[in-house]
């Protein structure tokens, strides 16, 4: 069934794009690729355009300006029609056959994702990636929530996994990508899904690959981002939910939160100095432990030696 529009926001990719639009054109399944170029300085929109494979399937678009890539996504929804849409980021890339693996009928159709560095990426051997268990898990509102809490230093949330969406049910329930945000973009929609009812499968065979670098925009936590994550966690709170899976919820907000008075405390340490940041945290009272626990944490982990990359790390044990 060719059924599956991949949209792909882009900015400042020309060195990445080619491989990820390649992948995602080799799948029978892919019935459109859509390339929303995010007002890139450099050559995306060109290496987009050159990784075409002549059937047609492929569109690019340049927007004017950067609006980060809610923004871009949500253009190029409103410029596909396939009925299922699959999210493939600019620097990363698909396994042959993964479409095959995930079921049409789910509204949410995820895999497992294997993190590369960029060295490992050009020898990944899918042959060589642990057998994973067959079956599908469903997962629910509650257990998204909590799976989305920090893991450490190794993400692993799962906010990070990259299901297939199905257009009918954004459509009957209005939704898109929150332009505010630029951070946790995907979780915020998966959520929202959830809470109306989506029906999340998942499988542990793997079938993305994200390559893992320093200058990855989810690698950066910007104060405004943080806000916008914390704002879309109380919204969700709104929406109907059992007693149990807005425990869940509660608490991936605190920690949330924690995350954005730590970033705010050191922004006025690095504007007013030490003193407003201190009286910051402590008005109201209820700031300094989370903050205080949030600036050891960083000197602790400032002092332990970095850990070597590793080659690949699956999202999910299989």
């Amino acid at each position: 069934m060719t059924d599956i529009c991949v949209i792909i926001a882009a900015h400042n990719a020309a060195s990445t794009i080619a491989q990820a639009v390649r992948s995602a054109l080799a799948e029978p399944e892919v019935a459109e690729v859509v390339v929303v170029d995010d007002a890139s300085t450099d050559t995306t929109a060109e290496a987009a355009r050159g990784s075409d494979d002549g059937s047609g399937r492929l569109l690019v678009e340049r927007q004017a300006q950067n609006g980060g890539p809610s923004a871009a996504r949500n253009r190029a929804i409103a410029l596909s029609r396939a009925p299922r849409i699959a999210i493939l980021d600019a620097d990363d890339f698909l396994l042959p056959g993964r479409f095959a693996r995930l079921d049409p009928a789910l509204d949410l159709a995820a895999d497992n994702i294997v993190f590369v560095t960029p060295d490992h990426a050009a020898h990944l051997a899918p042959a060589d990636l642990p057998d994973a268990p067959t079956g599908i898990e469903m997962l629910d509102a509650e257990r998204f929530a909590l799976g989305n809490l920090a893991q450490g230093v190794r993400r692993g949330e799962l906010g990070f996994l990259k299901p297939v969406v199905s257009r009918a049910f954004l459509d009957r329930h209005d939704l898109r990508y929150d332009e505010r945000m630029w951070l946790g973009e995907d979780f915020d929609l998966y959520m929202r899904m959830m809470l109306l009812g989506a029906r999340f499968g998942l499988t542990r065979a793997v079938g993305y690959v994200a390559v893992e670098r320093g200058s990855s925009l989810s690698g950066r936590h910007r104060t405004a981002d943080l806000a916008a994550l914390e704002a879309a966690c109380r919204e969700h709170l709104d929406l109907p939910a059992s007693s149990a899976t807005r425990s869940a919820m509660r608490r991936h907000l605190r920690q949330v939160q924690a995350k954005l008075l730590l970033r705010q405390f050191l922004d006025r340490k690095a504007q007013a100095g030490l003193g407003a940041a201190l009286a910051f945290s402590l008005s109201p009272p209820a700031r300094f432990l989370p903050i205080a626990r949030g600036v050891a944490r960083d000197k602790l982990a400032a002092l332990r030696p970095p850990r070597p990359p590793q080659p690949e790390r699956l999202l999910l044990p299989v």
